[in-house]
């Protein structure tokens, strides 16, 4: 995948939990998520964005979101076409977690990581040249419980011990409510040391906790981090989107 070059002010980056579709007024409407993408959410055109909660919660786990439509809007692509990166043939992602990114990225390999818990969660892992320059992105969602979340980064700090080193880029909905974070995202436990901003993002009307994170392995790398807003993006999910700029080392 490719397209324009990099920007000198960093790599814009968006993820979002959209709640499989399930808005404020209790109404399941995928139509308006992707309305919201594209007016709203991905106005200022990132060139990563990662979506939790966009496959039915239960087998077969099937997509919710028009996908094309997203990438005529977004002029992003998702990286899911090859059937391995995702849960099955009626997923558009992996156990609820899709991954779009701007085509000028080039994937060098790209995995799925099952994680551990009594809820079904998984981690997309993808590594890429942007020119010339490695990165890997990592998005998940983790479990609510402290313990689960960290069983769930040790499996993939172990995952990421045995690949090439790398700058690494994760996001997506952490649940880590702690703005210090906390045992799950501790360089003894993960084997590296993962940070950025902590901005509140739920619930949409009035975001308390900061529980949508992106977060780097390079310190000051995360940059600009800011909470979305709108009244598509309060009315659409119960997370607001967390937009951030990421400087490539």
């Amino acid at each position: 995948m490719r397209m324009h070059t990099n920007r000198p002010h960093g790599l814009g980056c968006v993820t979002w939990n959209v709640h499989r579709g399930r808005g404020k007024d209790d109404r399941v409407d995928p139509k308006r998520i992707v309305d919201v993408l594209a007016s709203e959410v991905c106005a200022h055109r990132p060139e990563v964005l990662a979506l939790q909660e966009a496959d039915e919660e239960t087998p077969p786990h099937a997509g919710l979101l028009d996908l094309e439509r997203i990438e005529a809007e977004t002029g992003l692509r998702s990286i899911h076409s090859d059937a391995t990166l995702r849960w099955g043939p009626q997923s558009h992602g992996f156990l609820g977690a899709v991954l779009f990114l701007h085509p000028d990225f080039e994937i060098t390999a790209a995995h799925v990581l099952d994680l551990p818990g009594h809820c079904h969660r998984g981690a997309v892992v993808v590594e890429t040249l942007k020119n010339g320059r490695a990165l890997r992105i990592l998005t998940t969602h983790l479990s609510l419980g402290q313990m689960l979340r960290a069983a769930q980064m040790r499996t993939i700090g172990q995952f990421l011990f045995r690949r090439p080193k790398m700058q690494t880029l994760l996001l997506g909905d952490l649940n880590e409510w702690r703005p210090w974070s906390g045992l799950a995202f501790s360089q003894k436990l993960v084997g590296q040391r993962l940070t950025g901003p902590v901005r509140r993002t739920f619930p949409a009307p009035r975001p308390l906790l900061p529980l949508d994170r992106i977060l780097s392995d390079q310190p000051g790398a995360v940059c600009e981090a800011r909470v979305l807003d709108g009244p598509g993006i309060r009315m659409a999910s119960d997370h607001r989107p967390l937009a951030a700029r990421v400087l490539l080392a």
